[in-house]
């Protein structure tokens, strides 16, 4: 309705509840030359921008896996289950971290309240490489994390966003592998214990530089970092999350 009425848009994530109203909201901006842009806040905040350009510098080598835990004793949602709810925060730091799609995701989960959503969900996303992550989220933990690791073959990030003084950390640590053919058949791995260094983060306020964004949007014509098209992406996600979990965790194509 805001879109038909030539409104600009910013929407809270998700951008919708499937797949087919996201699409019919790109097309009605996209046709009326506006701009429609999803909250994904995390992707304005200081410390996720500090481990993009980490990545993007070839610092952490070869990404081989993002390992993400969302946990806390939280509100209980009765429309949505904890994927859609918590879930898609990290699917879309994942999105602008590592510029992969997954090709297929197998989901699981469980409620602990009769007749409500499910509060608890584990959820494995497979590439076209050897890149693998795995997201957990549970609004049924004693304790509250915001983590996220992810290893390469050059080092290892850490994201907390709990930590307000070191959010970001690197660590100097992996497995090396022996190139000697002739070891072909010994043990060919070797272990790295390096630093750990944690990078300075300037100090911002991430909705406060989403909205800058969105009115620069407004004015210049430009993308919006989190348009349409990556909130779908996220929508697909999830969509074929859910099937899998009805099928108990049986791997879902995303198509």
């Amino acid at each position: 309705a805001a879109l038909k009425a030539g409104k600009h848009v910013l929407v809270e994530k998700p951008i919708t509840a499937s797949v087919a109203e996201a699409e019919e909201l790109i097309e009605e901006a996209a046709k009326r030359n506006l701009v429609l842009m999803v909250d994904h806040t995390f992707i304005y905040s200081g410390p996720v921008r500090a481990a993009k350009k980490l990545i993007d510098s070839g610092e952490l080598g070869d990404i081989q896996y993002c390992d993400s835990s969302r946990l806390n004793l939280g509100l209980f949602q009765n429309d949505v289950d904890v994927l859609w709810d918590l879930a898609v925060h990290d699917l879309s730091i994942m999105n602008y971290l590592l510029d992969l799609l997954p090709i297929a995701v197998s989901a699981t989960g469980f409620s602990h309240v009769e007749g409500q959503p499910q509060n608890i969900g584990f959820m494995s996303l497979f590439y076209d490489s050897s890149f693998i992550s795995h997201i957990n989220v549970n609004w049924l933990a004693p304790v509250k994390i915001r983590q996220m690791i992810i290893g390469g073959t050059k080092s290892m990030l850490v994201y907390d966003d709990l930590d307000l003084a070191q959010p970001i950390k690197l660590y100097d640590k992996g497995i090396d592998l022996s190139p000697d053919p002739d070891r072909i058949r010994e043990m060919l791995i070797s272990y790295r214990w390096g630093d750990m260094r944690a990078p300075r983060i300037p100090d911002s306020e991430p909705l406060a530089v989403e909205i800058e964004h969105f009115q620069n949007c407004i004015t210049t014509g430009a993308q919006p970092e989190t348009d349409g098209t990556m909130g779908i992406e996220i929508v697909r996600i999830l969509e074929a999350a859910s099937k899998s979990m009805q099928l108990n965790g049986s791997p879902v194509d995303i198509t």
